[in-house]
């Protein structure tokens, strides 16, 4: 049974930098694609960045493109999410999630089926 585990979030100014981590433990998460997603006030849970299981390719929403870096070590069985430049709007709970179901979407929280972190805050101030 795989468990993930978010840290890094906290409290930061609009043009700063973050950077959140997802653990993953369990014997198959090195080959698994994994995603990071949010959820802000009132707002369905989106799409942020993903990673395939080899780390060769990635994919960003329109809004952190260019702001946000995903990737991944797999020795320590960790995916990372830099954010820079932050902006209010990056304000939500962030989510990691693995295992995408296979032939689906990236970017659709229902692809990843059976891994979710418990989610950690992040909050952006003027």
């Amino acid at each position: 049974q795989e468990r993930l585990v978010e840290s890094g979030g906290g409290l930061a100014q609009a043009g700063d930098s973050l950077r959140l981590s997802c653990v993953a433990s369990g014997r198959s998460s090195r080959s698994y694609d994994m995603g990071w997603f949010r959820q802000g006030p009132a707002r369905d849970r989106e799409f942020v960045a993903a990673i395939t299981w080899g780390g060769g390719n990635t994919f960003y929403a329109d809004s952190v493109k260019g702001r946000f870096t995903v990737y991944r070590e797999s020795a320590n069985n960790t995916m990372y999410l830099q954010m820079s430049s932050l902006k209010l709007e990056d304000t939500a709970v962030y989510y990691c999630a693995a295992d995408r179901r296979s032939g689906s979407s990236y970017r659709a929280p229902v692809s990843y089926e059976n891994y979710w972190g418990q989610g950690i805050q992040v909050t952006v101030s003027s």
